[in-house]
């Protein structure tokens, strides 16, 4: 089975780069898709009716911002929207699926860049979003989750470490989150396969030509819970798939 990931910066702007031919050379059998950046009476049916694919959607509540959707070849035992909790759902940044043998977590994570509340607010999400999971492991479960985490973990992870040191998405505090989700174990499934890759990244800023010369940012992941890591076969990212200023991810499992 493939998973793959997707922040598209913008459902309705992909939809006239070829999105329907990127899914189809993903050729995932689940696809999570972040930052829709629409309603889901805004989205015609080259969005909505994917060949060979259900899809659900999940809008924000402001209009042209944040939300995520579901594609899936299998169909899920049930699918649930947000975490239930006001502060958060608002947003449209989970859909969470049950595929029997695993929960899926599809999230579009916040973005701390614009100032210290937003910051706040981003560790409150990852408070909350460890909450579910320790929820779905103490009832045996196991989970996978994919999105834009909005955070790149380490050096290693992003291609100016210094001198982004004191920009939301490598500040120490949050940095110190993704150490925990691993500490209430998850598992960060590229670096557990690819431990010392470098310049492996899945977003570049649009500005000054960024992708082109491979200045990037690390910060979309999947993560797995402790009883599929085995069955983990590959994790890794399409950078020659485009439309977005973030290419997609893959978890092959």
């Amino acid at each position: 089975m493939r998973i793959a990931s997707w922040n598209v910066n913008g459902i309705r702007a992909v939809a006239n780069k070829g999105f329907a031919e990127s899914l189809e050379k993903i050729n995932a059998d689940i696809i999570g898709i972040q930052e829709i950046k629409a309603l889901r009476e805004q989205l015609g049916p080259e969005i909505t009716d994917i060949p060979g694919y259900k899809s659900w959607f999940y809008s924000a509540e402001r209009k042209g911002y944040s939300g995520t959707a579901l594609y899936s070849r299998i169909d899920p035992v049930s699918i649930d929207f947000g975490f239930g909790v006001e502060e958060f759902d608002h947003e449209g940044r989970v859909i969470k699926a049950d595929f029997g043998d695993f929960v899926l977590f599809n999230i579009y994570f916040p973005n701390g860049g614009r100032g210290d509340d937003f910051v706040k607010f981003k560790l409150r999400f990852y408070d909350c979003f460890l909450d579910q999971v320790d929820e779905l492991k103490a009832k045996g479960k196991e989970v996978i989750c994919c999105g834009d985490v909005n955070t790149a973990h380490k050096e290693i992870d992003l291609s100016n470490p210094k001198a982004n040191s004191k920009i939301s998405g490598f500040l120490p505090e949050e940095r110190a989150y993704i150490d925990k989700f691993i500490e209430r174990g998850l598992t960060d499934t590229f670096r557990m396969l690819h431990p010392d890759d470098k310049e492996c990244y899945t977003w570049w800023s649009y500005k000054t030509a960024a992708r082109e010369r491979n200045v990037g940012w690390r910060i979309d992941y999947f993560f797995t819970t402790e009883g599929l890591n085995s069955r983990v076969k590959e994790s890794n990212m399409m950078t020659d798939i485009m439309g977005s200023d973030h290419c997609p991810i893959y978890l092959d499992i």
